[in-house]
């Protein structure tokens, strides 16, 4: 049996956690909402997302907690300076719960795939790809 996420994971319904202050952020939610799934959005900047759950969405999207933040983004560089630094998964972590803002592109997260968007046509290649191999089978 797998290992249960705390993050709830649906084939009929999509789970997007974005930024509502980004423009990504808005074009991906709006892309979502006019799909005929179920639709759960979670807005970083509104809703706090737990340490454990920033390690469910990295480690669904294959990468290290690090790598959802933006250093390059200017809240990161005036905070903590424009050097490349190095630190401990636990301050990557705190780094996210305090500015969630950070976190670049939405996540959306279909059945057990987990898909970072850089654009609202992303979702849509996603999401076409995915029901193309539900119809294969």
């Amino acid at each position: 049996m797998d290992d249960m996420g705390v993050i709830a994971t649906d084939k009929n319904k999509l789970s997007l956690f974005y930024n509502s202050e980004s423009s990504i952020g808005k074009q991906c939610y709006a892309y979502v909402q006019s799909s005929d799934k179920k639709v759960l959005g979670i807005d970083i900047t509104k809703t706090t997302v737990t340490p454990t759950q920033w390690v469910e969405l990295a480690d669904g999207l294959n990468v290290q907690v690090k790598d959802l933040l933006d250093t390059n983004h200017p809240d990161f560089k005036q905070k903590y300076g424009e050097d490349t630094i190095a630190m401990e998964p636990n301050d990557w972590l705190h780094i996210l719960e305090k500015n969630p803002q950070l976190v670049p592109f939405p996540i959306l997260i279909f059945g057990e795939k987990y898909y970072q968007l850089k654009s609202g046509a992303d979702f849509k290649k996603y999401l076409e790809a995915d029901s193309a191999s539900i119809y294969k089978k």
